[in-house]
């Protein structure tokens, strides 16, 4: 049985959690494969919102197992905060939450050099989270880091020491006053090491092989958004992992030809949080509309997103490089009562027309040219069939799909996994 893949399209944000929640009952197990808790996945159903940083988005469903990869890197304060959470809900998380011993463990320390890094650079500032995401892979890639699997030897604590202590030097050498108490973070996070060896640890790539041969049918969980991506995304202003599809396959430890169908999601216009370039955001009052009207602010930080109209040259690059099979769009109810809608169809860059996305468009001036569509004037977020949708919101939603290619088999009309239309064309 094949593996299917979620992925965000644009900078995040685009509302994966609603729809692996959504989705959830199609599948045995859900895994996620990539990021730390700077993701945050929100779900919202019964009159409850949740809104979940490290563990799977498939964890309310009573019959599916959940998986954090080996891609995932893990704050155990965090991580017990979840937990702790998520214990009124009656869950059976010792048995439907499994963590891979691959996984990475963020230090306390890996949150000063986070802090101490981003103060540094001033205006320069990346917009770091500030979760010791970027230092975590730091120390991965650089073959320092400590794993999950670690955490049952003996004697892990050596080796933790001695890591601080390579931190801690390298922190005064930022020459940076941090309002961080490590003595605190110690405690909270010595706390999370002791209810993360409560829950099953294992070679996830195995368990997860087995499951496919099995005949499971499994479903990959991205975090974070493709154009963040570290290698395709808007570098430097990225986050510390592979985003896109092929960080499915490194993050969880199966190959690439049992991989099957490949769910992109999007928002009807795009925002972004933190730095970087956003060819077309808007500063005036319909930006604000829209940051209004569909609570643009970051899940895990609270800060204001950025909002700008549907960016379609960024959007076909994400479909280009994971290789996307199906689209859902997200948060159409938000564009109600805009009158004209705008899309961004192509760049100008160094005064020529381009219809793909730049190398560099942090650098370069990249202004965007835009197709104009007729808004509509209705609340759609009680409506259940595509066929009573307004006619402006089908031709919006075709015309996106004859531009990029791919169908659009999904349209979210409403934060609650009930406001969910699944096109029948």
């Amino acid at each position: 049985m094949p593996l299917d893949l979620l992925l965000g399209l644009q900078w995040g944000d685009e509302g994966k959690g609603k729809i692996v929640d959504a989705i959830t009952p199609d599948y045995d197990i859900i895994a996620r494969f990539q990021g730390g808790p700077n993701a945050g996945h929100t779900i919202e159903f019964d009159g409850h919102k949740h809104v979940l940083h490290t563990i799977p988005s498939g964890i309310f469903n009573k019959n599916s197992v959940n998986v954090i990869g080996n891609g995932v890197v893990i704050d155990p304060a965090i991580f017990l905060k979840e937990i702790d959470g998520l214990n009124k809900f009656n869950i059976d998380l010792t048995n439907k939450l499994l963590i891979s011993k691959r996984a990475h463990i963020i230090l306390p320390t890996h949150k000063i050099i986070d802090a101490s890094s981003e103060a540094s650079k001033g205006k320069k500032k990346i917009g770091s989270t500030l979760k010791g995401i970027g230092p975590t892979y730091m120390d991965k890639t650089g073959r320092n880091g400590i794993r999950v699997g670690d955490i049952i030897d003996a004697n892990w604590k050596d080796r933790y020491e001695s890591l601080k202590e390579k931190h801690l030097n390298l922190i005064s050498n930022f020459n940076k006053e941090i309002d961080l108490n490590l003595e605190l973070l110690e405690d909270q996070f010595f706390k999370g090491i002791e209810c993360l060896k409560s829950f099953n640890l294992i070679e996830s790539e195995n368990f997860l092989n087995q499951s496919i041969y099995q005949g499971k049918k499994i479903l990959a969980e991205g975090a974070q958004g493709s154009l963040l991506d570290i290698d395709f995304g808007t570098y430097p202003y990225v986050t510390s992992s592979n985003t896109t599809s092929a960080g499915a396959c490194s993050g969880l430890g199966v190959p690439p030809n049992k991989i099957k169908n490949i769910r992109g999601i999007f928002k009807a216009y795009t925002t972004r949080v933190g730095s970087g370039p956003f060819p077309t955001e808007l500063f005036d009052s319909t930006g604000e509309k829209i940051r209004e009207i569909g609570h643009e602010y970051g899940a895990t930080t609270g800060r204001d997103r950025r909002c700008g109209w549907l960016d379609l040259v960024a959007l076909k690059y994400s479909i280009q490089i994971n290789g996307v099979t199906e689209l859902n769009i997200m948060k159409s109810d938000v564009l109600s009562t805009i009158k004209e809608l705008l899309v961004c169809t192509s760049y100008n860059l160094d005064g020529e027309e381009v219809k793909f996305f730049p190398y560099d468009i942090v650098s370069k001036k990249i202004t965007p040219n835009y197709k104009e569509f007729k808004g509509w004037d209705e609340d759609i977020t009680q409506i259940k069939d595509e066929d009573d949708l307004p006619n402006e919101l089908i031709d919006y939603i075709n015309f996106i799909e004859s531009f990029v290619e791919v169908p659009i088999k999904l349209i979210s009309v409403g934060p609650d996994r009930k406001q969910t239309i699944i096109r029948k064309k």
